[in-house]
């Protein structure tokens, strides 16, 4: 990867835990690759699950004004922990022309191979979205089949968001922030559903 000006994105999800380790590592690649880190974006105690957080939203919105050439991580999972989320993230580095390397897994977006990586997790985020998708049509038929009307319900949520949200691996927190409903009300809310049924005797 060609890089003059390297941003590096460092995240660990507890307030307990330290990024100097990943910081000390990434400045010495950066280092054998003859980059210049230019800024460091740091999220301390955020689940990788969290789709905005502070550092990241501020090196995305860098990124989109050219203010350096690539992104380098420690590993992808600091970056994003769902195919769909980590290709979002990398198609926005992509549409702003910036090259984005994991520093312990030879990903570099700038390369032959890493374009075609980029695709193959394009793809496989397609499948992940066709199965959330079905599972929730499958979530809300057997409501339906249950007598439990749909849509924005009295409790004053979507509840085909809510189950879409938590296939994605949000918490109920999480899902209760993005709905702007108590997380009281949104559990209560999904306990209604009824679960699939568990095969046995396999």
């Amino acid at each position: 990867m060609n890089a003059k000006r390297v941003a590096v994105y460092l995240r660990v999800s507890t307030a307990g835990q330290t990024t100097e380790n990943q910081a000390l590592e990434l400045r010495r690649y950066c280092d054998r690759q003859g980059w210049k880190t230019t800024r460091v974006y740091e999220d301390k105690g955020i689940s990788g699950a969290m789709r905005e957080r502070p550092a990241l939203d501020q090196m995305l919105a860098d990124a989109s004004e050219r203010k350096f050439d690539a992104v380098v991580v420690w590993k992808i999972d600091r970056l994003a922990r769902s195919t769909s989320h980590l290709v979002d993230i990398l198609m926005r580095l992509r549409t702003a022309e910036i090259g984005f390397c994991s520093a312990t897994e030879a990903i570099d977006t700038t390369s032959p191979q890493g374009r075609m990586l980029l695709t193959f997790l394009g793809a496989i985020a397609e499948f992940e979205r066709e199965l959330i998708s079905e599972r929730v049509r499958a979530g809300l038929d057997r409501t339906r089949s249950n007598g439990i009307k749909l849509g924005r319900p009295r409790v004053g949520f979507d509840l085909a968001e809510a189950l879409r949200l938590r296939g994605l691996g949000f918490g109920y927190k999480q899902v209760a922030r993005q709905l702007n409903v108590p997380r009281t009300t949104l559990f209560r809310g999904l306990r209604a559903i009824p679960k699939a049924p568990t095969k046995t005797g396999r």
